[in-house]
């Protein structure tokens, strides 16, 4: 009985049946030899530029035109210009960052940080964008109290130009069990403190699911509760931040549908790194994950 069941289930997959029924039937129109998905509209997708680094920025965007989606996350001012001429999205800006270590949790990089964003929150008005990402930084043995004063108090340097610019900051979280030790807002519970301390619509958390699954899971319910501080969402398979069909632990559709029921309006972002060698399995990996949050 054993071996029959798992025979089945072998068949089920080899046969795309097991991943028709992980994505619902959107995950059928995800073959390439299908033209555009048949966007439903309730969620804005979009995809990070750096797991799609073997593309030209150019290449992306024709790729993103041609699954049937218009927004690429974390792209600079250098490759702007690329993305409008294509009418795709800068969904997250980036670029005034110095890195993920050295953050707003840390006074001894406030001076610098505030000179980079306040000049990054212009590029980003003036090109039509909205939001820029920044990060915590790392602890260094500085308590989250600590962290959390010192945020405040050098996000608030910055935080009334963008305000006045119309750009919001989202703050990162990331997990620190796995990719980045000793990274401060390494839980939702941090970064929503932050968010009710500094009381402004122009702060807001850049909610990773990939590295929130690793640090706290509870991600559905984390969502529900608290999606008045999220104004970004990342994906990401667990473990491994490959693929997010059924060949990782998180249930995507589920996922995307409590994000929408929320009546969040901003971007859903694919930060999955493809596993297949070739562009074409990568170019079918990115169509079948937007085709799996498409709720």
């Amino acid at each position: 009985m054993v071996n029959s069941r798992r025979n089945l289930l072998k068949g089920l997959a080899y046969s795309g049946v097991g991943l028709a029924a992980f994505g619902g039937t959107a995950l059928a129109q995800a073959d390439a030899s299908k033209g555009p998905l048949k966007i439903k509209g309730n969620i804005n997708h979009s995809v990070a530029r750096w797991t799609f680094g073997d593309l030209s920025i150019e290449a992306l965007c024709k790729l993103v035109k041609r699954i049937g989606f218009s927004a690429i996350d974390l792209v600079g001012p250098e490759d702007w210009p690329v993305l409008k001429r294509y009418n795709i999205d800068s969904s997250m800006c980036n670029g005034a960052e110095l890195n993920l270590e050295d953050g707003w949790c840390d006074k001894r990089f406030h001076q610098k940080l505030t000179e980079r964003y306040l000049k990054h929150i212009d590029l980003v008005a003036d090109a039509g964008y909205r939001n820029l990402i920044c990060f915590s930084g790392s602890k260094r043995g500085m308590s989250r109290e600590e962290g959390l004063e010192n945020a405040v108090e050098g996000l608030g340097q910055v935080i009334p130009h963008a305000e006045k610019r119309g750009v919001i900051l989202q703050m990162e979280l990331l997990n620190s069990r796995v990719d980045h030790p000793d990274y401060m807002a390494d839980i939702s519970s941090w970064g929503v403190e932050l968010c009710k301390r500094l009381k402004t619509d122009n702060f807001k958390l850049l909610y990773d699911i990939y590295h929130m699954q690793i640090d706290e899971g509870d991600i559905i319910r984390t969502i529900r509760e608290n999606h008045q501080y999220f104004g970004h969402y990342h994906t990401g398979g667990v473990p491994g931040r490959h693929e997010i069909d059924n060949s990782q632990e998180l249930y995507y559709p589920a996922i995307a549908k409590a994000i929408r029921d929320t009546g969040f309006t901003g971007y859903l972002a694919q930060e999955f790194i493809p596993t297949p060698e070739n562009k074409t399995g990568r170019a079918q990996s990115l169509r079948n994950a937007i085709a799996i949050c498409d709720v």
